[in-house]
């Protein structure tokens, strides 16, 4: 079985500074009815393109130094996806005998961005990986009851073996007994995955380690300029 996603890779550059070496890079991907563009700095994301909303979002860390972006980055990203949907339709015809392969995502993670105080603004997060294609599909409760308001999605990031992992936020304020949850949707599911998370119950958060994580699997990825394809197999013989 393959799998198979197009990525234009527009940059990569390696960075020196008084505090070492540092990997720039931006990276592009599109499909049929969806599409990516996404900044990262050593491994972190620092801006990617809500083709939704028609706008670019920063959703960096609270632990870094905030980079904000200069105007037109976002209608640069709209610009750069007709040309990935272009290639798409050039290799769909040069592999269309390739058989897709899919699979599911991780069952998610879920924990706070800062360590819990009862009555501070905070923010949770929920993570999954593993899966193909690109994108999953988030939910957010509180008590049971359905939250929208606060809620945001992150572009889907690459990992090395050519699936992907993403992640959703919900800004939040904690109160004792509150139990929210996270469920996460996808082509490959019955039914969505789910994860509890109970005020009462948490742990310090995980954010940072998270971060640095995905940025190991990201900085691990093969990155090359121009147009290239990502294809996996289940067995290496």
């Amino acid at each position: 079985m393959m799998k198979m996603m197009v990525v234009l890779v527009l940059s990569c550059v390696l960075c020196v500074s008084a505090d070492g070496l540092h990997e720039d890079f931006r990276i592009a991907g599109c499909s049929d009815s969806d599409g990516e563009e996404m900044y990262a700095l050593d491994g972190e994301e620092m801006w990617y393109a809500d083709f939704i909303n028609k706008k670019g979002v920063e959703p960096q860390p609270s632990f870094i130094d905030h980079i904000s972006y200069v105007e037109g980055t976002y209608e640069s990203a709209e610009a750069n996806q007709q040309t990935c949907r272009q290639n798409l339709k050039l290799s769909a015809k040069a592999m269309k005998d390739l058989p897709l392969e899919f699979d599911p995502p991780s069952s998610p993670i879920v924990y706070s961005r800062d360590d819990v105080e009862l009555g501070e603004n905070n923010i949770l997060i929920c993570h999954v990986t593993g899966f193909y294609p690109a994108p999953v599909t988030f939910y957010w409760t509180k008590n049971n009851k359905n939250v929208t308001e606060g809620t945001s999605v992150n572009v889907p990031f690459p990992n090395k073996d050519g699936s992907f992992n993403q992640f959703s936020r919900l800004e939040f304020v904690p109160q004792l007994g509150d139990i929210y949850s996270c469920s996460v949707g996808h082509q490959t599911l019955d039914q969505p995955l789910t994860r509890i998370w109970d005020v009462e119950k948490t742990q310090p958060s995980v954010g940072p380690a998270v971060f640095c994580g995905v940025g190991l699997t990201v900085g691990l990825l093969g990155v090359a300029a121009g147009t290239f394809f990502l294809i996996k197999g289940n067995e290496c013989s």
